[in-house]
């Protein structure tokens, strides 16, 4: 005998062996009974033993037949009870679903934050430029760029700006004199998806300082790459405030001259509302709301001459 037979057929049997027959068996599943019929042969071929018979009706179990059936059941039983336990280990853990540079680049950054105040609450991350179905539970929140994706609850995060920014080696033994200076070096460029719109360039740096910048040199589809080639040493980039904070603390890249432009549009967080009730997730919700608060005031200060804080008008 074999030691696991069809999963199929050990299904059917258990739907005739809970039902009683083979037309509410065949509803059960969502087949016709000539299908349960023949995963019945199957499965008395693969034990080798005569499990159900004809009583002028329909069809019953045997008596070897209800034996197997009542060891059947309680394996189904287990199933669903390990499905059960699936469902309920998922249903205290908060997805968080991000644009895939916000996760490498900004938020992922600062989970350690979070879980030093909240260590027993438990947060999957997902990195995704695929905007998910929040009231099918594809995720829990989500954060996002633009006012083009409309979820009924959102609020705004933050405006991010950018600015020029090298590595220190790129410009090491150079004198810059003037924001124009940096046109004369490489120029990286990140294209963004159409669905988010336009994202200012270095046309756009170039008016901001009266002056047409040349081509760029290279062109990257992902901010975080442009970012990453830029700390390379492969030219300037006009990376996002809230991207490279960590790299301006360390020294791997630098910003000659502080001249910043903002984003077309914020980036926002949106959520179901239902999955608030998870444990920890409106002390997440809040936590994020004041981590975008945080990133927004970075992101619209620099520093002047004086070295006092200074708003960036948008």
């Amino acid at each position: 005998m074999s030691p696991l037979p069809p999963l199929k057929a050990l299904q059917a049997f258990d739907a005739l062996g809970r039902t009683g027959s083979l037309a509410l068996a065949a509803t059960d599943l969502g087949v016709t009974p000539g299908a349960i019929s023949q995963q019945l042969r199957k499965l008395e071929e693969a034990v080798k033993a005569r499990l159900v018979e004809h009583d002028g009706r329909g069809l019953r179990l045997t008596p070897l037949g209800a034996t197997y059936h009542a060891q059947i059941r309680q394996g189904f039983a287990a199933f669903a009870e390990a499905a059960a336990v699936l469902r309920e280990a998922d249903a205290d853990v908060i997805v968080l679903s991000c644009l895939t540079t916000v996760l490498g680049k900004w938020i992922g950054r600062r989970m350690r934050d979070w879980t030093d105040l909240a260590a027993d609450a438990r947060i999957s991350l997902v990195g995704s430029d695929t905007e998910p179905d929040l009231s099918q539970g594809a995720a829990d929140l989500r954060i996002y760029y633009g006012g083009r994706h409309h979820p009924p609850h959102r609020t705004e995060l933050f405006v991010d700006h950018i600015v020029p920014v090298c590595a220190p080696s790129l410009i090491d033994g150079h004198r810059l004199t003037g924001p124009d200076d940096i046109l004369r070096f490489p120029l990286l460029h990140i294209a963004w998806d159409p669905r988010f719109g336009a994202n200012p360039g270095w046309a756009e740096w170039g008016r901001l300082i009266g002056t047409r910048p040349p081509p760029a040199n290279l062109t990257y589809g992902l901010s975080g790459s442009a970012i990453d080639a830029a700390i390379a040493g492969q030219g300037f980039v006009l990376g996002q405030l809230a991207f490279i904070g960590p790299e301006l603390e360390a020294g791997q890249l630098v910003i000659p001259f502080d001249l910043r432009l903002p984003l077309p549009d914020p980036y926002y967080l949106a959520w179901n509302p239902d999955s608030l009730r998870k444990p920890g997730a409106r002390a997440f919700h809040r936590w994020l709301l004041g981590e975008g608060r945080a990133q927004g005031l970075v992101s619209a200060h620099r520093l002047d001459s004086s070295g006092c804080s200074e708003t960036m008008e948008r």
